[in-house]
């Protein structure tokens, strides 16, 4: 069922598994620039089967939700949407509102990564082929010299939206894009990721935070939440250096868990690496969120 929730509004799918609730829950925050009739939403209700009430929703600025200026990344009111997004979950009465975990795909994977860290309603952390930005990281990638250059690119079209200009926009994907080469354009430039509420449009600014956030730090206070790393063996766009870096700093209970993929959107919708993704996902989710807090148990 399509809902809405807080002021902005945000846009939501509600899905509720058959049977007797109230259920487990688990809330979705997904690629960069994505909706939640791409990618989310099909995690969605793939895990919907197996028992859990689910939210799918866009994110402000992106898809049906509101926010300005349209399709920009921000990253803290990203983290503020998933807050919101729990405490609905909270008040529907199919929820069991002790038993809430955060799943994040793609871009997501960070962001739910440092939301589970810090709110004390999330019970679990699932990170599927994800992205745990960190400036650290990003300088050491790019060098000092060229971070410092990329900082300073984006001072111009700052300022000038800062003085009432336009808002400066770059294609999502494509040549000049923000997300560039074949395997983004082989996903949201053609049928295969096709949703009438994305568009192929990103505001230059959201560059300058992709390179400037901190989601990688949630490694350091997820603990004793669970966590669980589902990650291709090769993959271009979200490293597995990264998931590693993640999973070497994470506390236990936690798990990582590899798939035979190549290709970063393997992840998104191609088989068999969805359904590995969802069975490692529901598997891991079982031992934590399948009873009530109080008395869950810990996996073999």
């Amino acid at each position: 069922m399509r809902v809405e929730f807080t002021s902005i509004p945000l846009a939501g799918e509600l899905r509720v598994p058959d049977g007797r609730g109230p259920h487990p829950a688990l809330v979705f925050t997904g690629p960069f620039t994505g909706v939640k009739e791409q990618v989310t939403g099909l995690y969605a209700e793939r895990l919907t089967e197996r028992g859990y009430v689910t939210l799918a929703f866009d994110h402000r600025n992106f898809g049906e939700s509101g926010g300005q200026p349209r399709r920009h990344e921000d990253p803290q009111g990203k983290l503020a949407d998933l807050r919101a997004a729990v405490g609905y979950l909270r008040t529907r009465p199919e929820v069991d509102a002790d038993r809430i975990g955060a799943v994040g795909i793609c871009l997501g994977g960070g962001y739910a990564l440092r939301f589970a860290a810090f709110d004390p309603r999330v019970k679990v952390f699932v990170g599927i082929a994800g992205a745990y930005n960190s400036p650290y990281m990003m300088r050491e990638g790019m060098g000092p010299d060229g971070y410092q250059g990329a900082l300073a690119s984006f001072g111009e079209v700052l300022e000038r939206q800062d003085q009432g200009g336009p808002v400066a926009y770059l294609p999502a994907v494509g040549e000049g894009g923000a997300m560039p080469g074949e395997e983004p354009f082989a996903y949201y430039g053609t049928e295969r990721g096709a949703a009438e509420h994305w568009r192929d449009e990103v505001t230059r600014a959201s560059v300058l935070e992709l390179i400037t956030m901190d989601n990688l730090m949630g490694a350091d206070f997820l603990s004793p939440k669970p966590g669980l790393l589902v990650h291709g063996v090769v993959d271009a766009y979200c490293s597995p250096e990264g998931a590693h870096a993640v999973h070497a700093r994470l506390d236990e209970p936690k798990k990582l868990v590899w798939l035979d993929a190549r290709l970063h959107i393997d992840l998104y919708d191609t088989e068999p690496y969805v359904t590995q993704a969802v069975e490692a996902t529901a598997e891991f989710l079982s031992a934590y969120l399948a009873a009530p807090a109080s008395a869950a148990g810990s996996p073999g």
